[in-house]
């Protein structure tokens, strides 16, 4: 059976570091990106502070300059902020070493290639078989690239969501944000310093041994660490962010936790009427509040596999223009300004545009939607019998409708589940929803059907 402290897929490479990823995958993977990319072109990198961080720098920056790159790093920084610079720079592509909401003992490796754009299913495929045959491209000793720091990263990067935002509208405005001690502390005060946004924060301190709490974005998480204290400090929203601040999680002014499901449909309800763009683009295990959304504008909504590979090859086929939104169930979007790049820093942005534009308070915004619940476990991964697994639910199941294109979905008119491996960790993700009420009874029937074969 795979090691369950490493994982590499399409997304990348993602493991424990130490037990599972280790110094030498780092050291391939980097020299099979510098394979991929077109030979000479740069390439820019940053970490967030995970305390495995510096030792895979070291092991990106060997690969990289001995398949020829020169190397931009950029410091401790987020994927955005990354993502942001590689199009600055007109790098030939980045890395991002950070795993946004694992826990401190694992790291990852997230890969981009020109214009600051994940690599799409085909490149990441082609990128894990130059890893896997090891044919790697190393560059003549008088070829190798150059490494070269540059520390203005996150000071352009606000300069660049200051083209698209007024913060003049918006410093009136208190934000509580946990920032999980993570790289979303270092944006935040640059934006409280250079265009006085307004922001409290939580575990602000850089730690890359321990955070103050798991940085998962979920509703749970809002209600335990950041929820309870946004009334009291008089605050018009509460925002929670992962350590590499690339997704948020939200509480309203009342102290009231909101289903991190929220996020899209919100900026979805924001953007649709701004812009031309009509589809929004999410994965099969999203809300189906969307949809709603959607046709109250005009919209579509195309569903797609979890992971973003599969959100960038859809983005890929249509137009900019057409586009109006992006993203995931789990609070990370792409939103049409910022085409490609998830991130947090620019969705707290929107999501107070929307509050200051409408007049009315977080709380009331979120009130106005229709009501759907969502139930949400993960269960170990421990066997190979997933098919199996797959095929007693699809017959089970088969009075809905039937999606297979990643794992099993099946939807009614008021309720939908879908059951799926996790990309990123070894285990089963159950997700169930119904408008109105919670679905309870199907949602324990599918966990345990799970449990027993999973």
């Amino acid at each position: 059976m795979a090691d369950k402290s490493l994982r590499i897929s399409h997304a990348g490479l993602r493991g424990v570091v130490g037990n599972g990823l280790t110094a030498a995958h780092v050291l391939d993977f980097a020299a099979a990106f510098g394979t991929l990319l077109e030979p000479g072109t740069p390439v820019a990198i940053g970490r967030d502070p995970r305390a495995s961080g510096a030792m895979l720098r070291e092991g990106v920056v060997a690969g990289l300059l001995a398949s020829g790159h020169d190397v931009i790093d950029l410091g401790m920084v987020s994927t955005p902020v990354i993502q942001h610079a590689i199009r600055r720079l007109d790098a030939g592509g980045g890395v991002s070493i950070g795993a946004s909401h694992n826990s401190a003992d694992w790291n990852a490796l997230k890969f981009f290639g020109p214009g600051g754009i994940y690599l799409s299913t085909a490149q990441a495929g082609e990128l894990l078989d130059i890893y896997h045959l090891r044919r790697f491209d190393f560059a003549d000793w008088r070829a190798i690239g150059a490494l070269r720091e540059q520390d203005d990263a996150i000071e352009r990067y606000v300069e660049e969501l200051a083209e698209h935002f007024d913060f003049d509208a918006l410093r009136r405005f208190l934000v509580v944000a946990d920032c999980c001690n993570g790289t979303s502390s270092l944006i935040l005060r640059r934006l409280e310093q250079r265009y006085g946004l307004r922001a409290i924060l939580l575990n602000e301190r850089i730690d890359g041994l321990r955070f103050a709490h798991e940085p998962a974005i979920n509703r749970e998480m809002v209600g335990l660490q950041l929820a309870p204290l946004v009334k009291p400090l008089n605050a018009d929203a509460g925002i929670l962010f992962d350590v590499d601040s690339d997704r948020v999680g939200i509480a309203t002014e009342e102290g009231d936790p909101i289903s991190e499901e929220m996020i899209q449909p919100m900026l979805a309800d924001h953007l649709l009427p701004r812009g031309p763009g009509k589809l929004v683009i999410t994965n099969l295990s999203s809300t189906a509040l969307l949809e709603e959304i959607a046709s109250r504008h005009g919209g579509k909504v195309i569903r797609v596999p979890v992971g973003r590979q599969a959100a960038i090859d859809a983005l890929t086929g249509y137009r900019p223009d057409q586009i109006a939104l992006a993203g995931e169930g789990t609070g990370a979007v792409m939103m049409p300004e910022f085409r490609f790049v998830y991130d947090g820093i620019a969705a707290m942005l929107a999501i107070l545009t929307m509050i200051a534009e409408r007049g009315q308070k977080l709380s009331r915004i979120v009130g106005g939607y229709p009501k759907y619940c969502m139930m949400k476990t993960q269960l170990p991964l421990v066997t190979s019998r997933i098919p199996e697994l797959l095929m007693e639910l699809q017959d089970k199941y088969s009075d809905g409708k039937v999606t297979v294109i990643d794992g099993l979905r099946v939807d009614w008119p008021d309720r939908w589940f879908h059951v799926r491996v996790s990309q990123t960790e070894p285990a089963i993700r159950v997700i169930a929803e119904r408008r109105g009420e919670e679905p309870r009874e199907l949602f324990e029937e599918l966990v345990e059907r799970v449990r027993r074969l999973a």
